[in-house]
């Protein structure tokens, strides 16, 4: 099944195609193009697609970790304002949402969805983001269409032989030929020699690639599911150990995607349909439409994550209604509407009796997209009340921002810790004022901000720790607006302390 649909295009190949383009003849940074199988590794792990590795891997950390909140997911997609709007907007698609709930944040995104969709729909844009920017564009959507529609039919077998691991299998069969997509999105001369040779026709797929590269290209995607971490059922597929339920239903779902081009009624499309119902025992009738409608599904999905190039080459019966692009640009302006969604989340979210740390999260999230502050933080006391730690951070360079605020608490007067801590209060600080006379000293030196603010988190009536917002552009602003609303979010823990979890063991 491997490789056999990558001959489709016979005579249409050209070896120019991408030589304008970025990435064409490109060099390793030794000055020379890779070689070997493990340079291409390294240098598309290293130069072409640092991101989609930190994003499979902390998603991949993340679902592992049967300990690990759901908060932790949601923050690594705010890190990102781009990915944000793409997730929510496909959370909020037809495929995704059928019965179009409001869906209007990440954290609503993971408990509407459930915490696999949300992170496969994060991989799933990580990818083509990464891809389609550069390269032989004919076959990096080539192989982008058979990755999607391999994907969804994957999840539909999953689903019909209830096995719970249907995300899972999604993401393990989305990049299963990561390795054969990124070497044609940033191969340059090599992948131009190699896409002329296939164009020739006289040569299989994994021929051609032994005759010019000396290698197979399914050895970079083995490459990068060992480098990345991609999880045990990617690699247990990659490198051919004897298949398991779940890597059975994602090679049969590879071999459909291949023989479906050739057309539904062929006789190896209907032999591989026959033994995909036996396999996971229905009619061969109910299997073939089970397909027909995941393929259908997999054209919308793939256009969803903004890949509509390759929706258009899967071979659906019935295309559906063109899907509009997903979100380019984010605002980082105060938007007053997405504030008073979120806040009408998270008081439905303390009415349920939600956890503390998924109602500061959300609060997180209300601050940083809805106010428009470049950086949030909350930090909270240490048991002793000694120590203020930031715990949870959204913004750019966020995460170092969380890991240095840390400040000792003591009993020097005029310090801006020690005296709010004193007497709890919500307090602005701008260039040129004084702030009742408190000494910022401490906290500049650490956030390298004199445009921010601060308020107390309260839990029936004990202050337990504080946000932190600031804006970083040297033309920005902190009006009396966005300072009120900060204030508003923040006070929402308060005013409801009473339904609200005590702090546990999902920090």
């Amino acid at each position: 099944m491997a490789g056999s649909g990558s001959s489709a295009d016979k005579g249409t190949g050209k070896a120019t195609e991408s030589s304008a383009l970025p990435g064409a003849g490109v060099r390793s940074a030794g000055g020379r193009s890779p070689k070997t199988a493990a340079e291409w590794v390294a240098r598309i792990r290293d130069e072409e697609m640092p991101a989609l590795g930190a994003t499979v891997v902390l998603v991949q950390s993340i679902a592992d970790d049967e300990s690990a909140s759901t908060d932790r997911l949601a923050r690594v997609i705010l890190q990102d304002a781009a990915m944000t709007a793409k997730v929510l907007k496909l959370a909020n698609s037809a495929y995704y949402n059928p019965a179009r709930l409001n869906i209007s944040t990440i954290s609503r995104a993971i408990v509407v969805l459930g915490f696999n969709l949300v992170a496969a729909m994060a991989v799933g844009i990580r990818l083509v983001d990464s891809l389609l920017a550069a390269g032989v564009r004919r076959r990096v959507v080539e192989e982008m269409a058979r990755s999607f529609h391999t994907a969804v039919l994957t999840r539909s077998i999953a689903s019909i032989r209830r096995d719970p691991r249907g995300e899972e299998m999604f993401i393990a069969a989305l990049l299963s030929r990561v390795g054969e997509m990124a070497f044609w999105a940033f191969g340059g001369e090599a992948a131009q020699r190699l896409d002329a040779i296939l164009s020739e026709g006289t040569l299989e797929p994994e021929q051609a690639q032994q005759a010019v590269l000396g290698f197979r290209l399914r050895q970079i995607s083995v490459g990068l599911a060992r480098e990345w971490k991609l999880g045990p059922l990617l690699q247990s597929l990659l490198e051919g150990r004897r298949p398991g339920p779940a890597e059975q239903s994602i090679l049969f779902a590879q071999g459909i995607a291949v023989e479906a081009r050739k057309g539904w009624e062929q006789p190896a499309t209907r032999d591989l349909v026959r033994r995909l119902a036996h396999f996971a025992n229905i009619p061969f009738e109910d299997m073939e439409n089970a397909l027909v409608s995941g393929t259908e599904e997999a054209v919308g999905v793939a256009a969803c994550f903004g890949a509509g190039e390759a929706a258009l080459q899967i071979p659906a019966r019935r295309k559906p209604e063109a899907v509009a692009p997903l979100a380019e640009v984010v605002s980082r302006d105060p938007d007053p509407m997405l504030q008073l969604r979120i806040l009408r989340e998270l008081s439905g979210m303390i009415s349920t009796g939600a956890g503390i740390n998924q109602v500061m999260n959300l609060v997180l999230e209300g601050l940083y997209r809805g106010v428009g502050f470049d950086r949030v933080l909350f930090a909270m006391l240490t048991p002793n009340r000694q120590q203020l730690l930031g715990k949870a951070a959204l913004g750019v360079g966020a995460e170092a921002l969380r890991q240095q605020f840390v400040f000792s608490l003591d009993e020097r007067a005029g310090d801006l810790f020690n005296e709010f801590f004193r007497r709890p209060r919500a307090l602005r600080f701008r260039p040129g004022e004084s702030v009742e006379g408190l000494r910022l000293d401490r906290l500049q030196m650490v956030t390298e901000c004199v445009l921010g603010c601060i308020a107390p988190i309260v839990i029936r009536g004990h202050v337990i720790g504080l946000f932190y917002a600031d804006r970083t552009a040297p033309s920005a602003t902190l009006d009396d607006e966005s300072f009120e609303a900060f204030q508003l979010f923040v006070q929402q823990i308060a005013l409801s302390s009473g339904s609200i979890q005590s702090p546990g063991a999902d920090n």
